[in-house]
């Protein structure tokens, strides 16, 4: 991936939002304080529900039908854009706010952040543009006012927060006691319970980013709530990190070397293990490991 499309990823969705009713899009801010006020149509698709595929099956001897999973498609989200520059702007400064939102909207396979801000909420999905229609009509000819519709697709129909949330552990270790002799107060040593809880605050369920990291071999996670396990038959030395995108489906040892063909028998696919919207217990758990070993989880809380 180019650094142009990596910094893209790992920015802070909505940096440049200060206020409700600003959007963010590929550097751009629309809204208030800006030449690209979003008009009283607003935006549609982004408090929407996403379109659902149902895995419903008729009864064939019977009423309705077999209740069956529920999928989310993409998300469309389409805004209405005035372009309106300050009055009485040079033919330069018309063009520029033109040019801006030509930038903005070129064709790319690349997803980026589009960002939103009501209510002091700001939200985010990755997104692409799918189409740009600015109506060259007398009015922008003659003072470069136009209501431009900007309509983009997220593959990922989920919205999440800006701020990125994490959580680790160690393997379970236990305490080590009381030292002889006593002394007052007494010490009973510190100890890990190789567990860890992950805060979904949103109402869809979220993909981790998990990193473990060794020297510890055999290593399992475990979501209790949903039974979803992880378990690699890989040894990792100390300083060995394996890197679990749950999103893209990758199993990195040391960022390079692909490890998907380590999973056990009883693995889940890597796609099918999530953090269930609330509180989640995950426990990390190993054939053999020294405390040095541990599991660590960035995930970004996911909505509807």
């Amino acid at each position: 991936m180019a650094s142009a499309a990596l910094a893209a990823v790992r920015e802070e969705p909505g940096s440049l939002i200060t206020r409700n009713g600003q959007m963010q899009w590929a550097g751009l801010l629309f809204g208030p304080d800006t030449p690209f006020q979003i008009a009283s149509e607003g935006l549609t698709g982004w408090e929407d529900l996403p379109g659902l595929d149902s895995g419903d099956a008729p009864r064939p001897t019977a009423h309705g039908s077999w209740a069956g999973g529920l999928l989310a498609q993409a998300r469309t989200v389409t805004a209405q854009v005035w372009l309106a520059p300050q009055a009485g702007a040079e033919d330069h400064e018309i063009r520029s706010v033109l040019q801006q939102l030509r930038r903005a909207t070129m064709v790319s396979d690349t997803e980026q952040w589009l960002a939103v801000r009501l209510y002091g909420e700001t939200l985010a999905c990755r997104a692409r543009v799918l189409q740009r229609v600015v109506p060259a009509d007398r009015q922008f000819a003659r003072y470069g006012i136009a209501k431009a519709t900007i309509q983009w697709t997220a593959v990922d129909p989920r919205r999440y927060e800006a701020a990125e949330q994490s959580a680790e552990t160690g393997l379970p270790q236990g305490e080590s006691g009381l030292v002889w002799p006593l002394a007052w107060p007494l010490v009973w040593g510190s100890g890990a319970s190789g567990d860890l809880v992950a805060d979904n605050a949103g109402s869809a369920p979220a993909h981790p980013v998990i990193t473990l990291t060794g020297p510890c071999s055999g290593p399992r996670l475990t979501v209790a709530e949903t039974g979803a396990t992880l378990a690699y038959d890989i040894e990792l030395a100390a300083g060995d990190r394996l890197v679990i995108d749950t999103a893209e489906g990758t199993v990195l040892l040391n960022g390079s070397a692909e490890r998907n063909y380590t999973a056990l028998p009883g693995s889940h696919p890597e796609q099918a293990f999530t953090l269930p919207a609330g509180s989640t217990a995950v426990a990390f758990r190993a054939a053999e490991g020294g405390p040095a070993a541990s599991a660590s989880l960035r995930w970004r809380t996911a909505h509807w």
